[in-house]
């Protein structure tokens, strides 16, 4: 099988100035064929590189053995039940090949960020299967891997985009003008100066690949980018920093992070 070899600008910024759409255009989808049970009937090619070792090292299933596997069972455990509500959120009532809108996800086996999209598919006697496509957006979205001394475990490749989805279009968001996330469950809420976004992918996923150093989890439902802090109001029983986002949103500081954020903003 020949290798997928997309076209990689040589630098990050060469990497940056490309638009979304001609990325696209350079590369082949992932795609997968379901039957109605969710199980695989087959692959192309750029989906079995994908999806094959996650399969292996997730399985232990060789790369052969996956068809009929429940396609759930091929992503990280925290993924699948955000996949199944996907795969299962078709109109069953209408339309049989109604499909919802495409998800971002984080398919740490390998490293990789993919732009997934269902479709339900019909034949002459309705509804028959799911043709699941992806597009692997994991170079548009972060920096390559940092080099690691031999043996030691790699770290995940540092996000400087974030991909949602909004108005029938996919949307890169520059992670420098993301003032604040706020989690709930396995999605998240971006808020920028002037906007908000929807994003599939929860704070857990996200907190593994910022800058420590700029971003901190400063309370289990909240992501900070510290250069948009305006204020660190305290008080007998809490603390708040107040974020400078439209609404100077006073957002929780845990009793945990608040030495933490105290250190990094130089607060005595």
């Amino acid at each position: 099988m020949k290798p997928f070899a997309p076209t990689v600008p040589t630098t990050p910024d060469a990497r940056r100035a490309e638009t979304f759409q001609h990325r696209l255009e350079q590369f082949n989808p992932g795609v997968v064929w379901l039957d109605a049970q969710g199980r695989v009937t087959a692959f192309n090619d750029v989906a079995l590189q994908i999806l094959g070792p996650a399969g292996e090292q997730s399985l232990g299933v060789a790369q052969d053995k996956l068809f009929g596997i429940d396609v759930v069972q091929l992503h990280p455990e925290k993924s699948r039940d955000k996949l199944r509500f996907l795969l299962q959120s078709r109109d069953a009532g209408g339309c049989p090949v109604k499909s919802p809108p495409p998800v971002a996800m984080m398919i740490n086996i390998p490293d990789r960020i993919l732009m997934i999209k269902v479709s339900g598919m019909a034949d002459m006697r309705g509804a028959c299967g799911t043709c699941m496509i992806f597009y692997d957006v994991t170079d548009l979205t972060t920096e390559p891997a940092a080099q690691t001394p031999a043996g030691d475990a790699a770290t995940p490749r540092r996000l400087f985009k974030i991909p949602v989805y909004r108005k029938n279009r996919v949307i890169l968001i520059d992670l420098k003008d993301i003032v604040r996330f706020q989690g709930d469950g396995h999605y998240t809420t971006i808020v920028t100066r002037d906007d908000r976004y929807l994003s599939n992918l929860s704070l857990a996923d996200l907190e593994l690949r910022l800058d420590s150093s700029i971003y901190l989890r400063v309370h289990r439902s909240h992501i900070v980018s510290l250069p948009y802090a305006v204020e660190l109001v305290k008080s007998e029983e809490s603390v708040n920093l107040v974020m400078d986002d439209a609404e100077r949103t006073a957002v929780p500081v845990s009793r945990a992070k608040a030495a933490q954020l105290k250190e990094l903003l130089g607060v005595i």
